[in-house]
C-alpha cells in the first residue's frame, strides 16, 4: 500500500534527479495525465449544460495535464520547476472568462499535470475523484444559485416624455433592486434610451413586466437582456 502512493521515480540521493525515466515510465504518466484532463473536462462540460461551454476551453483542460507533466519530468530541477511556474504566473487570460469558476478548472489541470510529472499517479488520480466529485455535487444542488438574475434593461422614449421617476413603480414591484446606469439620446436626439442594472426574480413574469413598461413610454423599445461582465465597462 505505501508503494502505491509513492512516486513511480527513483531519484538520486545527492541531487535528487530521476534516475529511472525510460520510455515506459515516460508514456505511463503521459496517459495518465490525458486520461486525467479528459475526466476534467467531462466534468467541465458537464457542469456547465445549462450556461454552455466552449469547444476550445473543453479541449485546453484536455491538453493542460500531459504538457505541465512533460515539462516537470524533463527538467527535473527545482530552478526548472520554479521558472516554470514563473512562466504560468506570467501568462494572462486575454478574454474575460463567461464564468469566474472556469478559472477552477485551469489550475485543477495544472495541479493534476504537477502531481503526474512528479510520479504520484495514484495521489493524482486520487485527488481528481475528490475534486471532480465535489464539483458534480455543488452543481446538481445548484449550491449558492441566487434566487434572482442581474439583468440589463434598456427602455426607449420619447424625447418630451420626462422619465425622471416614471418607470419606479413598476421596476419597485417587479425587481428585487435596479439602478438607473445611463441616459442617452439617440436618433439625432429625437429619443432617449435608460440603462438600468436590475435584479430580477426567477419567478416574475417577464412579459408582464415589459407590457407594464411599454404602457409608460408610449409602446417603444424595451429590451431585457442577461447581464455581461463587458458591461461594467459603461459603469466607469
Amino acid at each position: 500500500m505505501s508503494d502505491l502512493f509513492s512516486s513511480i521515480f527513483e531519484r538520486d540521493a545527492v541531487t535528487s534527479q530521476t534516475t529511472n525515466l525510460g520510455l515506459g515510465t515516460f508514456l505511463l504518466c503521459v496517459l495518465v495525465s490525458f486520461a486525467i484532463g479528459m475526466g476534467i473536462s467531462i466534468v467541465y462540460m458537464l457542469t456547465h449544460k445549462k450556461e454552455g461551454f466552449a469547444q476550445s476551453y473543453a479541449i485546453t483542460l484536455i491538453m493542460l495535464p500531459p504538457i505541465v507533466t512533460v515539462l516537470l519530468m524533463l527538467i527535473d530541477t527545482t530552478a526548472g520547476g520554479l521558472a516554470i511556474a514563473g512562466v504560468f504566473t506570467l501568462t494572462r487570460f486575454r478574454s474575460i472568462a463567461a464564468d469566474p469558476k472556469d478559472v477552477c478548472y485551469v489550475f485543477l489541470s495544472m495541479a493534476s499535470g504537477v502531481i503526474c510529472g512528479r510520479g504520484y499517479l495514484t495521489y493524482a488520480i486520487l485527488f481528481f475523484v475528490i475534486m471532480a466529485a465535489v464539483m458534480v455535487a455543488l452543481s446538481l444542488f445548484n449550491y449558492a444559485a441566487p434566487r434572482s438574475s442581474e439583468m440589463t434593461l434598456k427602455i426607449s422614449i420619447p424625447e418630451n416624455l420626462n422619465y425622471d421617476g416614471l418607470f419606479d413603480p413598476v421596476l419597485d414591484r417587479y425587481t428585487e433592486s435596479w439602478r438607473l446606469r445611463r441616459v442617452k439620446t439617440v436618433n439625432f436626439g429625437s429619443m432617449f434610451d435608460c440603462i438600468y442594472s436590475i435584479q430580477l426574480p426567477h419567478n416574475v413574469d417577464q412579459k408582464k413586466f415589459i407590457d407594464e413598461l411599454r404602457t409608460l413610454n408610449g409602446n417603444m423599445t424595451v429590451t431585457l437582456t442577461l447581464f455581461r461582465y463587458d458591461d461594467r465597462m459603461y459603469e466607469k
